[in-house]
């Protein structure tokens, strides 16, 4: 039996339409149930951020999580196939009068994502002070806090809304199917299995 963590939301609902693809059998969380078990999977509904956890843990032989996640997260962990559901993009926002200036001495960006930011900046050699925020990143360069964010972006509408524009796109980012690095080994066969029937429908 093969454990999977998956993220809650959308992600979580089009991973497991996947799977009902390819064993033809509905696949579905009772309400507000966190564990759904069938003779041949366990399936983990997890935060976002705490896949690659469960995952390098071995709570969860398997996990279905963003690229930008995995990126963040800097884990030990065996990057199998990219899914292709749940595509967004990794940007640098600013307020629509403001622009990018590479010359300036530092600049004070807002994000959840410090590694990404941090090495961002650090490759365009420019001095970042990173603020390290948990939601609502929107709101901090409208009020002074910063001089820009880097966020996810989907389609750009909550940004164009809150005054903000894009400036630059760090990464591309969607869900990928990851492994833990001992079960890969002890349960290879069933791992390679899934991996393969999976492959066939995601292309």
């Amino acid at each position: 039996m093969l454990s999977i963590a998956l993220p809650k939301g959308r992600i979580a609902e089009d991973t497991l339409k996947i799977f009902e693809e390819i064993f033809g059998k509905k696949f579905i969380f009772e309400d507000r149930k966190l564990i759904l078990k069938d003779k041949d999977f366990t399936f983990l509904l997890v935060r976002n951020q705490d896949v690659p956890v469960y995952v390098l843990h071995q709570a969860a032989d398997l996990g279905v999580v963003g690229l930008d996640v995995l990126e963040e997260k800097e884990l030990d962990l065996v990057d199998l196939l990219d899914l292709k559901i749940g595509k967004c993009k990794v940007c640098v926002g600013m307020k629509n009068s403001d622009e990018l200036d590479p010359d300036k001495p530092s600049i004070k960006v807002a994000t959840k994502m410090e590694n990404i930011a941090r090495k961002h900046f650090s490759n365009k050699a420019v001095a970042a002070e990173i603020i390290k925020l948990y939601g609502s990143i929107e709101l901090a360069p409208l009020v002074g806090m910063c001089d820009a964010i880097v966020d996810i972006v989907e389609t750009g509408t909550t940004m164009k809304q809150n005054g903000l524009k894009v400036v630059e796109t760090i990464m591309d980012s969607s869900a990928h199917l990851i492994a833990n690095k001992n079960s890969f080994i002890s349960k290879k066969r069933e791992i390679l299995s899934l991996y393969q029937e999976i492959s066939k429908i995601v292309g």
